[in-house]
């Protein structure tokens, strides 16, 4: 997407000044593709000069009436054409990701910090998506255009909630990292065994009472 296609897609909902342009951006388009004032402003310039927008005629006296602009058939022309051509999935950056891959080789150390900013940031966001999306998109509201933009909106409010799960389990990874180790109490040295008793070699058994004296046997005479 690209910034003049997101002006000409504002311009066909609504046609509008150029202050009340950076206005909507900054509460709906600008979530997704954000854009500065002066990146706004140059842009409708361009658009203007180009043939696919035009500024719309005073109802009133010029003097002090914001010029509002409207798209021409050649800028709807070029916004269907867009919106009907493919492109490939953009690559995710993300520079915390890439602090976390390097805190895995140099320490955490003041990485939960900015996690814990993260998070808080993302939660708000949420919030922010779920009020627009209970203001602007009630249950009853079914029009085509609106399940559209509710669809975007919906898009918003997952990825928000993915990132504030995410940053909460990562912040608890951190945590329990950066909280240092309690050294685990002294072993008490365990008790000597008694010292054995040396092996008592075996008692010498105590030899039987002798047997009696056996008389002489008389010689066997001849």
């Amino acid at each position: 997407m690209s910034l003049p296609h997101a002006i000409l897609t504002a311009l066909l909902e609504k046609p509008s000044s150029g202050l009340e342009l950076t206005r909507r951006f900054d509460k709906s388009i600008g979530f997704f593709w954000p854009a500065t004032h002066q990146q706004i402003y140059r842009e409708l310039g361009r658009l203007e000069a180009s043939g696919q927008i035009r500024a719309l005629r005073p109802s009133g006296p010029v003097r002090g009436q914001k010029k509002e602009y409207e798209v021409l058939p050649e800028g709807r022309a070029e916004l269907a054409r867009w919106t009907a051509e493919g492109a490939a999935p953009r690559a995710v950056r993300e520079p915390l990701l890439l602090r976390l891959r390097a805190a895995a080789v140099v320490g955490t150390d003041g990485l939960a910090a900015e996690v814990r900013r993260h998070l808080a940031l993302h939660r708000a966001q949420l919030d922010d998506y779920r009020e627009i999306e209970r203001h602007d998109f009630p249950a009853e509201t079914t029009a085509g255009e609106n399940r559209l933009q509710h669809a975007v909106l919906r898009a918003g409010i997952g990825l928000e909630a993915f990132w504030v799960q995410w940053l909460a389990e990562t912040l608890e990874t951190l945590e329990a990292l950066e909280t240092p180790e309690t050294p685990e109490a002294l072993e008490t040295p365990e008790t000597p065994e008694a010292l054995e008793t040396p092996e008592t070699p075996e008692a010498l058994e105590t030899p039987g009472p002798l047997p009696p004296d056996q008389p002489d046997q008389p010689d066997q005479g001849a």
